[in-house]
């Protein structure tokens, strides 16, 4: 029982070590930078430690929203694993909001990617039109090799009016990620040797309680992983459609002598100060109200001592 004990106490100090070092190494975060299109993920210097790849002919995957991923064949990522994300406005031709959100439908599938989510709407124009404009937003994922391919077909769509586009370098959280995971899947076959050996119920109890909990650091660890091979692997992007509006209509006024705006001038200024009047009654009238209310209290007092005889 003290062997087994001391053990218990080894190994739970080690595992504190462990959660520390993790902690620390974790707290250097990942580094956010804003990229151009031409920092792509491929850079010829190979893949990281650790870092995901996709191979030529993969099966078919889980998107990271639910749902699978197109089998086709995704290219290899090189380089280290940055997650990237972009947010482009685009103008359209007016009456072209239709063909070019197709076209970005059949771009996106054509870059191995899939539709995430489609917005569309039509913004009313001036009352004295009857057309309409129309916006769209659509959002989807592409595989990271292809997304500078993708950006640039986009711009291809339409007039570009805001391009944003951002990377997050994940190469030491992944490395992380994994050191802290071998070393709980270590943790965790030490702890089903240590059950076998125990002799009465305390003790067992005592290590399951132990391998539960590093099977629940074991598989959050696993799930970090997932989430950051997801998001490396394909890449997210967001385009709104915007279509062109009508050109504004000049209008001329056929009123060279200006009787017209005078006359509109004067009712204008007419309404104006019979709207003054009404205000100031509004604020004046409840000060009337108990001016009169007092005078007729006043004249009601007064007529008894009026109305009463003179003694001689």
């Amino acid at each position: 029982m003290r062997k087994l004990v001391v053990t218990l106490f080894v190994l739970g100090t080690l595992a504190a070590m462990a959660a520390c070092g993790g902690s620390a190494s974790e707290s250097a975060g990942p580094t956010n930078t804003n990229q151009s299109r031409g920092a792509g993920l491929s850079n010829g210097a190979g893949s990281s430690s650790g870092a995901p790849s996709t191979s030529t002919g993969a099966p078919a995957q889980t998107a990271p929203g639910g749902g699978t991923l197109p089998a086709d064949t995704v290219p290899a990522l090189q380089g280290p694993p940055v997650i990237r994300q972009a947010q482009l406005s685009i103008i359209v031709g007016s009456g072209t909001f239709d063909t070019k959100l197709s076209d970005v439908r059949t771009l996106v599938e054509g870059q191995g990617g899939y539709i995430a989510g489609t917005d569309a709407q039509a913004n009313p124009t001036a009352s004295d039109q009857p057309s309409s404009i129309r916006t769209g937003v659509i959002n989807f994922m592409v595989p990271a090799a292809n997304f500078d391919a993708t950006i640039d077909a986009l711009s291809k769509v339409g007039k570009v009016q805001g391009e944003h586009i951002t990377g997050t370098d994940v190469s030491a959280q992944y490395v992380d990620l994994h050191a802290r995971l071998d070393n709980a899947e270590a943790q965790r076959s030490a702890m089903l040797a240590l059950l076998a050996q125990a002799k009465n119920i305390n003790d067992i109890i005592a290590v399951q309680n132990q391998i539960g909990q590093i099977t629940a650091q074991i598989e959050q660890l696993k799930g970090q992983i997932k989430y950051l091979d997801d998001n490396t692997s394909y890449s997210q992007v967001s385009v709104t459609l915007t279509e062109a509006g009508a050109p504004a209509q000049s209008t001329t006024t056929s009123d060279s002598w200006g009787f017209a705006t005078a006359l509109n001038d004067a009712a204008h200024n007419f309404v104006a100060t019979i709207n003054y009047v009404i205000s100031g009654l509004g604020a004046v009238g409840p000060l009337l109200v108990l001016v009169g209310l007092g005078y007729l209290v006043w004249r009601s007092r007064r007529r008894p001592a009026a109305s009463t005889p003179r003694q001689a």
